[in-house]
């Protein structure tokens, strides 16, 4: 079985470069990164947050 690393709410803001009160309001708006409730306690998956990431990619095209 593959290790998970969680992360707190800061450590998981500062990997995405989000201060952790937008990513309070992304959790509680439910349009953020998944995130897993260990009780009361917060945690991101590592892989969730990139997953979060990559699904935000916004491709453009320029004309020739």
């Amino acid at each position: 079985m593959s290790e998970q690393i969680l992360l707190k709410p800061k450590a998981a803001a500062d990997r995405l470069g989000l201060s952790e009160s937008t990513l309070a309001k992304l959790r509680m708006t439910r349009t953020g990164p998944s995130f897993c409730l260990l009780g009361r306690a917060v945690r991101y998956r590592v892989a969730d947050l990139d997953a979060w990431v990559a699904s935000r990619t916004v491709t453009t095209h320029t004309a020739a």
